[in-house]
């Protein structure tokens, strides 16, 4: 009789799929959460540097820029982050000018008040070799942007995409300060 018991309690299949899900479902949840947060991570560094290359492309269009034009910039840069939010968004225009022996200085820098400060006028500043034309100039648009994920499962810590993009004056040498560009 306890034989019976046995051989019918061995032969009973009815709670395998309960018990294989147990062992599997953890796994799947963990995938979902590591693939929706990597996925906006990657959303955000994109963002990030589809900003960076946006702003400085409007600013290179100016022949004249003034500083007041620089509130509509950081308006248009935050548009860009959409729908990210733009609290951890930090964004830095610098006009880079040589003179006609090379030396790279700063003509203007302006700052959107995030951890990007901005650069001091005629400060030194190095650009990468051959960028700058001599008695020319570049603008150079960097942002930094740190994802913090909403439910922070797998991607713990917060993740910063930095970005630089260099741009060359469309309509002058060299883009002054001045009246506004009219942005």
């Amino acid at each position: 009789m306890v034989m019976r018991l046995l051989n019918r309690w061995r032969g009973d299949r009815r709670g395998v799929a309960a018990v294989e899900f147990a062992f599997i479902a953890p796994i799947l949840i963990l995938s979902y959460f590591a693939v929706a947060e990597l996925s906006g991570a990657m959303l955000a560094g994109r963002k990030a540097g589809h900003e960076a290359s946006e702003v400085g492309d409007l600013v290179a269009q100016c022949q004249t820029i003034a500083a007041s034009d620089f509130t509509d910039v950081w308006t248009i840069g935050g548009e860009v982050m959409e729908p990210l939010s733009t609290t951890p968004l930090s964004m830095r225009v610098t006009s880079i000018v040589a003179n006609a022996a090379g030396a790279t200085t700063v003509g203007w820098s302006f700052d959107n008040g995030g951890a990007l400060t901005k650069y001091a006028t005629g400060a030194t500043i190095t650009a990468p070799t051959g960028l700058v034309p001599a008695s020319g100039s570049v603008i150079m648009s960097e942002t930094r942007y740190v994802y913090t994920s909403p439910v922070g499962i797998v991607v713990k810590s917060a993740l910063p995409f930095n970005n630089t993009f260099y741009l060359a004056p469309r309509q002058t040498t060299i883009i002054t300060l001045g009246t506004a560009c009219g942005l």
